[in-house]
C-alpha cells in the first residue's frame, strides 16, 4: 500500500502529466489535422500541412488550436493516472529488482485500463468539442452546437444517454496496448542505454520517446480511427448499429472503411497522427525526465527503483 501511495508515484504521474500538457500544446495543430483527416472521410486533401491550410483558410487562423481547453485538461487526467499507476503498480511488483520487458508490457496495459475507464467520458466530450464548428465534407456528420465542457456533459448525458459519455471504450480499451506497447520499449531501450552510460542525454531520451511511440502507433492506428468515430458519435449510422463502442459497431466501421477507401483507408491521417504523435511523445517524455530527475534532486531523493 505505501508504494502505491508513495511520493515518487506522485513525482512521476504530476512530471508524466506536465510533459504531456507541454508537447501536446506545441504540436496541437498536427492533432487538429489528423482529427479531421479520421472523421471526415470525403475531405480531399491528404496531406496534413494541405489540411491545416484549408482549415486556417476557410475557419480562421486559430481554427487548429479549437479545442485546445478540454483537450488540454483530458490529458492533464489521463496522463496523471496513467503515470501514477504505471508507477505504482511497477513499484509493487518490481520491488527493487530490476524490471523486464514483459512487466512493463503488463503493467503498462492494467494502467491502460485503469485511465480508459476513469478518462473515457472527458476524451468524448474534447473529441466533440474540438470538431464544433468545423466545416466537414461529409454530410452525414451532425453538426453540435456546446457552449462549453460542462454543457457538453449536459446535452450529451440529456439526448443520448449517460452511456454515451463512454462511446469508443470498447476500441479505447484494445488501444491500452498502444501506451503498453509504448512504455514496454521505451523502458526497454533506456535499460539498453544504460548499460552503456552513466545517464541518458536529452537528445536520447527524445529519440527513444519517438521511436517507442512511432511503433506503438503505427500498430494501433486502425483502432485509433474507429476510436476517433465513435467518440465523435455525430455520424448517422445505421439503426442496428447504433450501440457504439460493441465489437459488432468497431467490426462494422473497420468494413465500411475498407469496402470505401480500401486496405490503406484505415491509416488515413497517419502520416499527421505519426508526426504529431511522435514529437509530442519525444518531447513529453523530455520533460517527464527531467522535472522528475529535478524533483529528486531538489527534494535530496533518488529515484531507486531499477527500471
Amino acid at each position: 500500500m505505501a508504494s502505491v501511495l508513495s511520493y515518487e508515484s506522485l513525482v512521476h504521474a504530476v512530471a508524466g502529466a506536465v510533459g504531456s500538457v507541454t508537447a501536446m500544446t506545441v504540436f496541437f495543430p498536427l492533432d487538429t489535422a489528423r482529427l479531421r483527416l479520421q472523421v471526415d472521410e470525403k475531405r480531399k486533401s491528404k496531406t496534413t500541412h494541405m489540411v491545416l491550410l484549408e482549415i486556417i483558410k476557410e475557419e480562421g487562423l486559430l481554427a487548429p488550436y479549437r479545442g485546445w481547453f478540454p483537450v488540454i485538461s483530458s490529458l492533464c487526467c489521463s496522463n496523471f493516472v496513467y503515470f501514477y499507476t504505471f508507477n505504482s503498480l511497477k513499484a509493487v511488483w518490481v520491488k527493487g529488482q530490476r524490471s523486464t520487458t514483459g512487466k512493463d508490457l503488463v503493467v503498462g496495459f492494467v494502467a491502460g485500463v485503469v485511465n480508459v475507464l476513469l478518462t473515457t467520458p472527458l476524451w468524448v466530450v474534447n473529441t466533440r468539442l474540438k470538431l464544433q464548428g468545423a466545416k466537414f465534407r461529409n454530410e452525414d456528420i451532425v453538426p453540435t452546437n456546446y457552449k462549453g465542457i460542462i454543457d457538453a456533459f449536459h446535452q450529451i448525458i440529456r439526448d443520448e444517454g449517460i452511456l454515451a459519455l463512454w462511446n469508443g471504450t470498447f476500441p479505447s480499451l484494445l488501444l491500452v496496448f498502444n501506451p503498453a506497447i509504448q512504455f514496454m520499449f521505451y523502458e526497454g531501450l533506456k535499460r539498453q542505454l544504460l548499460k552503456k552510460r552513466m545517464k541518458l542525454s536529452s537528445l536520447d531520451v527524445f529519440i527513444i520517446g519517438a521511436i517507442s511511440k512511432a511503433i506503438a502507433t503505427t500498430v494501433t492506428y486502425p483502432m485509433q480511427t474507429v476510436q476517433s468515430i465513435l467518440r465523435f458519435g455525430r455520424h448517422r449510422l445505421n439503426p442496428e448499429n447504433r450501440t457504439l463502442g460493441s465489437l459488432r459497431n468497431v467490426l462494422y466501421l473497420l468494413h465500411q472503411r475498407v469496402k470505401r477507401f480500401g486496405i490503406m483507408g484505415l491509416y488515413k491521417g497517419l502520416e499527421a497522427k505519426l508526426l504529431q504523435t511522435v514529437l509530442t511523445a519525444a518531447l513529453m517524455f523530455l520533460v517527464y525526465e527531467k522535472l522528475t530527475a529535478a524533483t529528486f534532486t531538489v527534494m535530496g531523493l533518488k529515484n531507486v527503483r531499477k527500471r
